[in-house]
């Protein structure tokens, strides 16, 4: 890619999308390509031809999809399933039958079975079940990188999978129906604050509930970081195979809410609710592989979360 490259990043105004564009941006990669959903709607076949014929990409950041936490996979998996499987499949196709010279398809660390032996290497992919509480997004993520590798098989097409862990960052999604564990820890923590008790012995800070125990350990990486491994990947990866991205360094989730708790500044403790899922108990996954072609995470977890706070604040109106 060179400053006259005409850069695709499907689904710019996302989390991770709009880190890549800003990544673009300060490499100098300024001839960025996006569709807005007001003109183009990419689960649509026809649609997503049209926007390949008109602008023609050079270079595609698959980013696009419809995502959310357990709530959102629990109520919604009809629409987490087949939303991504036409999203993908649309742009993947498209890009091949339309030249495009290489195409970044970003996944997830849901692909992973359930109990993972850790860490989690790539060649885990379909070795046992999946968790089913989010099976539907991650059999349509699974879906897409077969479908990269596939047509690097078949068509020679020069198409690359990525699967980050666990994100966040500016320009993530705080909704408690839709978000995932650490933005809406951010969000129940701020709103606590203002959850005060004047009972005998107050004023003092309610608790919030959480699901679970809090023991499941999971893996953070903060967007910008993502962002960065894309573009390692695309200047110097070329397998066929997916590679994981992350910081192979794993928490709590309760030291996770302990740390958010601290960030914002709410003091009033956590009350586990139990007979609700924990999930995967541990998910960190094995990141040899990017590591060795030059590319390391920079932000640490309670730096990302800060700024993250940072910008919620700023942004908080929207919520």
């Amino acid at each position: 890619m060179d400053s006259n490259s005409k850069i695709y990043v499907a689904g710019n105004t996302g989390l991770v999308g709009s880190a890549i564009v800003r990544m673009l941006k300060r490499k100098g990669l300024n001839n960025i390509l996006s569709s807005p959903s007001s003109h183009w709607d990419l689960r649509k076949q026809y649609d997503v031809e049209r926007f390949f014929e008109f602008n023609k990409p050079e270079y595609v950041f698959l980013a696009a999809a419809k995502v959310g936490g357990i709530m959102g996979n629990k109520n919604h998996p009809a629409e987490f399933i087949y939303d991504n499987l036409m999203i993908q499949s649309n742009i993947i196709d498209a890009a091949y039958r339309h030249g495009v010279k290489k195409l970044l398809f970003l996944g997830s660390s849901c692909i992973y079975p359930k109990n993972p032996k850790i860490p989690i290497t790539e060649d885990q992919l379909l070795t046992s079940e999946l968790e089913p509480s989010n099976d539907a997004y991650a059999i349509a993520k699974i879906a897409g990188l077969r479908m990269c590798r596939a047509y690097k098989q078949q068509y020679g097409f020069n198409a690359i999978s990525l699967m980050p862990t666990n994100l966040y960052g500016i320009n993530d999604n705080f909704d408690l129906e839709t978000s995932h564990v650490l933005p809406a820890l951010i969000r129940k923590c701020h709103d606590g604050k203002s959850n005060v008790s004047n009972d005998i012995g107050g004023p003092y800070t309610l608790p919030i509930t959480l699901w679970g125990d809090g023991t499941p350990m999971r893996e953070f990486l903060h967007v910008d970081d993502l962002a960065e491994a894309c573009y390692t990947c695309m200047e110097r990866y070329e397998g066929e195979n997916h590679i994981n991205v992350g910081t192979g360094e794993d928490v709590t989730i309760k030291e996770l809410a302990e740390t958010i708790a601290d960030v914002v500044g709410f003091t009033g403790g956590f009350n586990w609710d139990t007979d609700k899922p924990n999930g995967t108990p541990r998910k960190v996954m094995n990141v040899d592989q990017i590591k060795s072609i030059g590319w390391q995470p920079k932000i640490s977890l309670r730096e990302g979360i800060e700024s993250t706070y940072k910008w919620y604040l700023e942004n908080n109106k929207n919520y």
